[in-house]
This record gives C-alpha cells, structure tokens and sequence, in this order.
C-alpha cells in the first residue's frame, strides 16, 4: 500500500496534504509514503522532516505517484497531474466540484476513486474530517489580521497622555465557522464587534462572544437554516429589508468581513457600490468569499482595491495564508478519513462503500461520475 503526497501545482496554493506527523500516522497503518521533493517547504516543511518520519522522496510528480494507491493532495488533480497518477487510484483532495463537470469526467476517465473532502456530512463522527471548518476558523482569523495591517489606526481603544484613540468598529457579516472566528479575534484586538447572519441559530453565538447581532428578525428569518446548519437563500424581499438595515449600519463601521457561501452557488452580494462610498475613508472591507464572485460588489480577486479611501481586500485562499497552520489541520482530517478506507488488521486498502462518509464524498468510481449531485446531463 502506497499513498503519495504532491506538490500543488495551483500558484495560489501554499499547502500541503501531509505533515511529518500525519506521515507517521500512516506507516503505522502500514502505508509507504512517498513525499515530491519539495512539497512541503511553503508551509515550513523541509524534505528532511519528511524522511525522519520515515516517507520517501522523490523527485518528481510521477516517481512519487506513478504506483500510489492513494494520492492525497490539497486541490483537484489538474490535467498535468491527471497523467502521472495511475488510472485506479484512490486521490482524496478539495475537489470543487460544483461547476466543474469537465474536470470530474476527466477523472471518472482515468477511472479514479475520488473524494471530495468538502462534502463531508456534519455529524459527530465525521468532526476530524471537517476541513471546510478547519480551514475556515484559519480564514476568519486572518481576515482580521489582515483588515488590521490595511487599517491604518489601531484596534483597541488606547487612553494615553496624547489623548484617546477610539476602538475600531468591526462588523462581521455572516456568522459561520469564519465569522464567529473573525468575531472572537476581533474582540480579542480590542474591537467593538458586531454582526449579522440570516440563521437564527448565530444570534446566541454572536452575542456568547461578546458582539452586538444585527438582522431583520421576521418570520422568515425564523425558519432561514437547513437541516445541515447552512444559511438559505433569502427572498428578494428579505434581501431588500437586510440591505437597508445593513447599509445603515456599515455606514458607521471602520472594518466590514464578509464571510456569506452558499455551498453550489454565486456568492450573494451584501455590500454594493454605494454602501463602500458610505463609509469613511481608511476603512477597510476583507472578502472571503471573492473566489465565488465575492460578497462586495467591488471586491477583485487577488487584489487590494481602493475606492475612495476604502481598501477592498479580496485575496485568495485566505487559509493559505497561515500554511504552516492550514497544512498542519488539513492533513489531519485527511488522515483521519483516508485511515477509514484501509483495514488496519491486513494493512490493506479496505473501502466500506456503504459507508455514509464515503456515499457523501465519493465523486468518480469504476469510470463514471457516481455523485448524485454531480451526475452529467442527459
């Protein structure tokens, strides 16, 4: 058994699928694990710490992969990848698959066992393997450090002999994994926090850590979650209603995070044009959701925008970041799913396929796109 760890080949992408730790986790299960050279250094990794944790290194894409049985990595195989890995293997990554038909057909040819670790169901057994909430706590914290280094007055309110300097008011919108993690490190910079969220769940969260909630709180607002603990999609008249309330409020705010997804669609716009010409120069807007369209009208991917004195900041990948963190949780919850696919008595590849975990993240199985969420069009 054989599992290999690539370089990722995204320029955006400073992560790893695999730490020394994880690495040794495997050859207890009794996996050979070959590392690319290289793959690891972005997030503070050196080859050396790999091999002391006993994998291998190889050169290249496909000495590393050419006879894996499971290929783990952070992102999608791209096409250059998708000739090295060998046709049957198992490769578990952040697939993205919502819009990406193509790209899943190519796997599903290669006749790839793929999982998707960002469907992973949230139930209790399944909470290791959650990376859409490890990634996303890293996501809103360094949203704030970033607002904070853009914003050019300090965070807390600072009583000197010079004179006082006012808290930032900081306004979160969105009140996930991200935001509520956004919230608390504001708080802890000494921020006056707020924040808003179409689920009625975050009002009690928001408030635990100290941050005043603002939301339209009709009877529509009562009944906005899923099942899963995700927000629905509003009314164009709740929208209307949120705007209005929500664009009074930004007038007065410093820093605005955006953190709204709604998993398979366009991030909804909540800041327009006219509310970022609102606030005051120097302020500062963070979107987390700009590589799905972006939250702020204004907001461009990879880019730090100024638009009349106030910064829209929209970078990529806000999880790789802080690699060495993002890598170091990652890795773990691929460990902790990939050590469910493998019988640890024979030390074998052993998939469960009734398995819930495996039907809500297998994405291509036996040649064919198997997901029911992702089947082609007829």
């Amino acid at each position: 058994m054989r599992i290999a760890v690539l370089t990722e080949t995204d320029a955006n992408e400073s992560r790893v699928a695999a730490t020394p730790e994880t690495v040794k986790k495997f050859k207890a299960l009794g996996a050979d694990v070959a590392i690319q050279a290289g793959a690891g250094l972005d997030s503070g990794v050196t080859d050396a710490d790999y091999e002391a944790a006993g994998a291998t290194i190889a050169g290249s894409p496909s000495a590393a992969a050419g006879e894996a049985d499971i290929v783990l990595l952070v992102r999608r195989p791209d096409a250059a990848l998708l000739d090295v890995i060998k046709p049957g293997a198992i490769v578990v990554a952040i697939m993205d698959p919502y819009g990406n038909e193509d790209a899943l057909a190519a796997m599903a040819e290669k006749n790839y066992t793929s999982f998707a670790m960002e469907l992973m169901p949230r139930i209790t057994r399944a909470q290791s393997m959650d990376i859409l909430s490890s990634q996303a706590n890293l996501a809103g914290y360094r949203a704030v450090i970033d607002a904070s280094a853009e914003y050019g007055r300090a965070m807390p309110m600072m009583m000197t002999a010079a004179g006082t300097v006012p808290a930032a008011r900081v306004f979160v919108m969105g009140a996930g994994v991200a935001g509520l993690q956004a919230i608390a490190t504001a708080r802890r910079l000494g921020a006056v926090v707020s924040a808003t969220d179409v689920r009625p769940a975050s009002k009690e969260q928001v408030a635990s850590l100290g941050a005043k909630f603002v939301a339209v709180e009709d009877e529509e607002f009562k009944q906005a979650e899923t099942s899963g603990g995700y927000a629905k999609e509003m009314s164009a008249e709740y929208r209307a209603k949120q705007a209005e309330l929500v664009a009074t409020h930004i007038a007065k705010q410093d820093i605005v995070i955006t953190t709204a997804l709604i998993p398979g669609r366009p991030a909804p716009q909540l800041i327009s044009r006219a509310m970022v010409e609102s606030m005051k120069p120097g302020s500062v807007i963070v979107d987390l959701a700009v590589e799905r369209g972006g939250n702020c009208e204004l907001a461009e991917p990879g880019k730090v925008v100024d638009h009349q004195g106030v910064r829209i900041v929209g970078h990529l990948n806000m999880a790789g970041r802080l690699p060495a963190s993002a890598s170091a949780l990652y890795s773990k919850n691929l460990y902790s799913f990939v050590e469910t696919l493998i019988d640890k008595t024979n030390k074998t590849i052993a998939v469960n396929w009734d398995d819930e975990l495996v039907k809500a993240t297998l994405l291509t199985r036996d040649g064919a796109v198997v997901h029911p969420n992702f089947q082609p069009a007829s």
